[in-house]
């Protein structure tokens, strides 16, 4: 039976360089365990030399995306992933782990989180059976040579990597 407390708010932080149906998965389980959730977009990301997208199409996207999911806010932002929290009055930070890779990244993250801000706590969701292998770059390279992204984005998100593709 699914818990009927929720825990007030979370953020989803992450470049979405484009958004995939396994961030859409994950930001809707985390709707599930708080009251909202603010997926916030990396302005300038730091493990990432440039963006496909702008931060304002990769918003836009988001938006389209995660429409059907009730009290889920898109923000964009540019300062440290803690203070972005602490701004928004969350109580979490929650992102998914796919792999070993992942999860050494984000042990480092977390440990350097929790010195900044021990009042905000970060949380970590596998990702579901069928995105396990997903990610944004993988989506990207795919779409560069015309691979079927069907099960992977959505349509509208489908469309604007072609198009991107093609400038």
């Amino acid at each position: 039976m699914p818990p009927t407390d929720r825990n007030g708010i979370a953020v989803c932080p992450g470049t979405y360089d484009p958004v995939t149906l396994g961030h859409v998965d994950i930001i809707s389980r985390t709707r599930e365990v708080f009251d909202r959730v603010i997926v916030a977009v990396v302005n300038t990301p730091v493990r990432k030399q440039k963006t496909l997208f702008s931060i304002e199409e990769r918003v836009e996207m988001l938006e389209d995306a995660t429409k059907e999911i009730p009290d889920v806010q898109v923000k964009p932002f540019a300062n440290l992933v803690v203070e972005f929290a602490r701004e928004h009055g969350a109580s979490a930070i929650v992102k998914g782990l796919r792999a070993i890779s992942d999860f050494e990244y984000e042990f480092e993250m977390n440990q350097l989180n929790r010195k900044m801000a021990p009042d905000i706590e970060s949380m970590y969701l596998m990702s579901s059976a069928q995105y396990s292998f997903l990610s944004s770059s993988g989506v990207r390279e795919l779409a560069m040579f015309g691979g079927d992204l069907s099960e992977l984005v959505t349509d509208a998100v489908a469309s604007r990597l072609q198009e991107a593709l093609k400038r």
